[in-house]
């Protein structure tokens, strides 16, 4: 297993610790305590809140996929996320 994995947030290029979720990596790639990853039904950012996958308040898209759960899923090379900020 390597040590490191290179995906896509938003168009920019993490490097991550093999094993991360998709939400280090997010908050690695934009430096954002606030880390908004969603959009409300009212248009404002959303974050994670429980990192447990039960608020599902930290849902992106990953490889074209809707709705994934960024604290749940592990980073794999190559791939690439989409989040509310990303998605303007």
């Amino acid at each position: 297993m390597p040590d490191f994995v290179m995906l896509e947030v938003d168009g920019r290029s993490v490097r991550v610790a093999a094993g991360s979720s998709v939400v280090a990596a997010i908050a690695h790639a934009t430096g954002d305590a606030g880390l908004a990853t969603r959009r409300s039904v009212t248009g404002a950012l959303r974050g994670p809140l429980c990192g447990m996958g039960v608020c599902q308040e930290c849902r992106v898209t990953i490889d074209g996929v809707a709705h994934r759960l960024a604290c749940q899923t592990v980073c794999a090379e190559g791939m690439n996320v989409v989040t509310a900020r990303g998605a303007q």
